[in-house]
């Protein structure tokens, strides 16, 4: 490979892998500056320079400057007489300053003498050894951009491929890399099929030993809000406030919603006309059950809210600090406010951070006869 050819090829490497093309010519000047040591059996300091406009490749040995003999270690023996040691000098690496000032007089500790050394044949090594090294380096560098790409995509929605799948995970098609949806962060009952579109929520993004491991989900409650996010306008507008959301995935989701402006219905608009955006969501939840509830800061009335289908609740806040909370319903209303296996009590106290305890008028009564 000439040197024309070479440049072409770094050009053609970095378009295609959206990489710097600093990071590859790094990449040759390190690989080279190791094939140079190796095939030339060279002790000295190494520094490679590969022009970036022509391609053309210099080897330069080069000595550091360091501290002359007197400012070596004091040593004083029994009887008390000081001496200096030598200081530690490799000769194939430095140079004593005394010796560097005949060649350059205003030379400084820690400064360097260079020379240039590029062998005739050098072409050959330089062809034979860097692609292994450069490769890796690009691998690593593609590597390192993926994560930079997705760095900022954790907690938010992505549209995937479905691509493949084995006894535990689906692995899902993201653009420049694949992420991994776990079959138990499916929602429970669902089925797919390879090669279809898949919305996914993304858990985690962090730099793995193979490469970038990207965790999805569609069972976290965070998909759910950014489904509303994606589905309800108004919502990136922020003329509607998403306040919390509590899941359990399959079963039943429960999404507090409220407006500073009186005169907009947040519930009203998250349903949208003849239920189209409330029916898109449920869509994508697999017939999961979706409850639409209103924010308020009185926590009483939230919590009466969030106890929805349950209706006409009495809420009393029994201990603000604890985060304490009774609800008193009719018989009509209180196997309503439960819920089967107990899951609307436990959202609604997920939904509004108050543990909630549901109670029927007569067992009030009854408790307060007993007393």
């Amino acid at each position: 490979m000439n040197n024309e050819e070479f440049i072409k090829a770094v050009d053609f490497i970095t378009k295609e892998k959206g990489i710097s093309k600093d990071i590859v010519f790094e990449a040759m000047e390190q690989a080279l500056a190791t094939a140079y040591k190796k095939n030339f059996d060279s002790k000295t300091n190494v520094r490679v320079d590969i022009n970036r406009e022509t391609g053309d490749i210099k080897v330069f040995s080069y000595l550091v400057v360091v501290e002359d003999y007197i400012d070596g270690e004091e040593v004083v023996d029994e009887e008390g007489n000081v001496t200096y040691t030598e200081p530690e000098i490799n000769p194939d690496a430095q140079i004593l300053l005394e010796d560097a000032q005949k060649i350059v007089p205003d030379i400084k500790i820690g400064e360097t003498i260079e020379k240039e050394v590029t062998p005739a044949d050098f072409g050959r090594v330089a062809a034979s050894t860097a692609k292994q090294v450069v490769t890796q380096k690009i691998r690593e560098a593609e590597r390192n951009s993926i994560i930079e790409e997705f760095s900022d995509k954790q907690d938010e929605l992505l549209v995937g491929i479905l691509a493949m799948e084995d006894a535990k995970n689906y692995y899902v098609e993201l653009g420049r890399t694949r992420g991994i949806l776990p079959k138990s962060e499916m929602i429970p009952g669902e089925e797919v099929k390879m090669g279809s579109s898949i919305k996914v929520y993304v858990t985690k993004v962090e730099a793995g030993t193979k490469g970038p491991l990207i965790l999805l989900s569609r069972k976290h409650y965070g998909f759910v809000k950014r489904l509303f996010e994606s589905e309800i306008p108004e919502l990136a507008e922020g003329t509607i406030m998403l306040y919390s959301v509590a899941r359990e995935a399959g079963v039943r989701s429960k999404v507090a919603v409220y407006s500073e402006n009186p005169n907009i219905d947040p519930i009203g608009a998250c349903i949208g006309e003849r239920g189209s955006r409330i029916g898109n969501i449920l869509k994508e939840l697999n017939g999961e059950k979706v409850d639409l509830v209103l924010y308020s800061n009185d926590p009483a009335e939230f919590i009466a809210n969030a106890l929805s289908p349950a209706k006409n609740a009495i809420v009393n806040i029994t201990d603000e600090k604890k985060k304490e909370a009774l609800a008193i319903l009719d018989d009509n209303n209180f196997s309503l406010a439960i819920g089967k296996k107990g899951n609307n009590v436990k959202l609604a106290s997920r939904l509004t951070k108050y543990k909630i305890s549901v109670k029927t008028l007569n067992q009030i009564n009854e408790e307060g006869n007993q007393d």
